[in-house]
């Protein structure tokens, strides 16, 4: 009977643990889909829809309560087919906007379930903030303050610490003086053991060696210090401007995907990368507000979009009172360099990362690579020239070919009439 009982014992409390660890998972799995479905949801769906603000399409939240997650599911994947095969319901839920809902065959169940268990909970919402009623120049000049409070903290407990340590110096002297004396030995007086420190002080100033010693370490140091000074002089690594829009690349190229090319267009096909105009800016904003963030009203950030093209959000029009943004330019070559965007992007293939550093990761974006002469020399040193189907290698062999033939090759054969090659 014994045995049947601690055998019980033992099933009971596996049957406990495995319950405890299951809910565990279900928890961290529940926790893990919202957040697959929140960056699936930024990608695919924000151009749309909001969760508690309708834009192209009706807000979701609530979305899961209305319709079952069978009719979600075949909604979501392709509405299109899901209306021409006549569902009431789909019929009826295709009346809310004259625009189609968009098919998404590339996801499947669980990416769709995923989306769902986002809509439900939502982004977190922001702490309310006491000083948000104060102007900006106060929230800067606060966070100043903070920082100097922490500066001078430091300073100050480093102060005290030294203070603390000849006070402690001064005591073990002290104590060390009085033991001697209880002992009977001698003990040298304070100012006698100083003037013995000062004439070996003054033996030193005399001593030619070491003074040629320390003269040599000056020269080195301070050489070091200038040949380093002027070596990294024009040299912006790091460089990170406060822009007028905080525009965040690890939103836009990270989490949302989207090719650096889409704004930036003239990488592929000329010398400047260009900075997009906001009319690109709109293509998307028209819609995304990222209103969820701001308590329903559209974000700040995208506002300066809307106050710099003068556009009306809740007529859809523009005005004539337009001004351009000032964007900082952050990667700038000297006058004397030739740097040609369309000969690294189209020709030799290379990605933007491999200049610009980890962009898609970038809330703000700042200088990654040094821009150097001997950075570039250095690339070039190590890339190999792919020439394989590359049109570019393709028309250099034909006219090396017609030259070693003799024929007649013109500088328009060897790429004369690209704009870049005259206007900088």
């Amino acid at each position: 009977m014994r045995s049947i009982s601690l055998f019980f014992r033992s099933v009971t409390k596996s049957l406990i643990l495995v319950s405890f660890l299951s809910m565990a998972a279900a928890n961290s799995a529940s926790a893990q889909d919202a957040a697959a479905g929140a960056a699936i949801f930024k990608q695919k769906c924000t151009a749309c829809h909001g969760i508690e603000k309708a834009v192209v399409g009706p807000a979701l939240k609530g979305i899961d309560t209305k319709y079952d997650e069978a009719f979600l599911l075949k909604w979501i994947k392709n509405a299109p087919a899901f209306i021409a095969s006549g569902d009431a319901l789909a019929v009826k839920a295709s009346e809310y906007s004259p625009a189609m809902m968009s098919a998404f065959p590339e996801l499947s169940d669980d990416d769709i379930k995923n989306i769902i268990a986002y809509v439900k909970v939502g982004d977190p919402k922001p702490a309310a903030d006491p000083n948000a009623a104060q102007a900006g120049t106060g929230g800067a000049a606060s966070s100043v303050g903070v920082s100097n409070f922490m500066l001078f903290g430091l300073l100050a407990v480093i102060i005290i610490a030294f203070l603390v340590v000849l006070v402690l110096n001064k005591v073990i002297q002290t104590l060390e003086r009085v033991m001697l004396q209880k002992k009977g030995l001698a003990v040298e007086e304070e100012d006698a053991v100083d003037k013995d420190r000062f004439a070996g002080l003054k033996k030193l100033s005399k001593n030619k060696k070491f003074i040629l010693f320390i003269v040599l370490l000056s020269v080195i140091f301070l050489g070091s210090a200038g040949w380093k000074g002027m070596w990294d002089t024009g040299v912006h690594t790091g460089y990170q401007p406060v822009q007028p829009i905080k525009f965040s690349h690890q939103l836009h190229a990270g989490v949302n995907k989207i090719d650096c090319q889409y704004c930036h267009s003239g990488a592929f096909s000329s010398k400047n990368a260009s900075i997009p105009s906001l009319n690109v800016c709109m293509n998307c904003h028209n819609y995304v507000t990222a209103s969820e963030k701001y308590a329903g009203k559209t974000s700040p950030e995208i506002m300066k979009i809307y106050t710099a093209l003068d556009y009306n959000q809740d007529t859809k029009q523009y005005g004539e009172n337009t001004k351009p943004v000032e964007w900082i330019r952050i990667h700038n070559l000297p006058d004397l360099a030739y740097f040609n965007h369309s000969q690294h992007v189209s020709v030799a293939g290379i990605e933007c990362q491999k200049c610009h550093g980890p962009i898609q990761t970038m809330e703000e974006v700042y200088q990654y690579s040094p821009l150097t002469m001997k950075w570039c020399i250095n690339c070039h040193r190590e890339t190999e020239v792919n020439h394989k189907d590359n049109p570019y290698y393709d028309k250099l062999i034909a006219a090396h070919d017609k030259l070693k033939k003799g024929e007649k090759v013109t500088a328009a054969v060897l790429g004369g009439l690209e704009c870049s090659k005259c206007h900088y």
